[in-house]
């Protein structure tokens, strides 16, 4: 082989080489904004699951349940004399 076709093939084998170089970056900045976007949404996933286990809480609370029940559907806590407590 000549020296001009040496030349030639390293010449197509650097731009080559530049050229995956090139791709490779892109993937990788491709790849660092899709992981960003999915820490944000974990991050919001995270802030809803602390909000709705906040809110279950507040709403599951015994003195909330017994006001509702009273309040609104008229249910009364039994007299003392009506409670029968078993022991297996």
């Amino acid at each position: 082989m000549t020296r001009a076709v040496v030349a030639l093939l390293l010449l197509l084998a650097v731009v080559a080489s530049a050229l995956l170089v090139v791709d490779s970056r892109h993937q990788a900045r491709q790849l660092f904004l899709q992981l960003e976007s999915l820490a944000a949404q974990r991050d919001e996933a995270n802030s809803e699951w602390s909000r709705l286990q906040l809110e279950q809480a507040t709403l599951g609370d015994a003195g909330r349940v017994e006001k509702i029940a009273d309040d609104q559907l008229g249910m009364q806590s039994p007299d003392e004399i009506k409670i029968l407590i078993v022991n297996l």
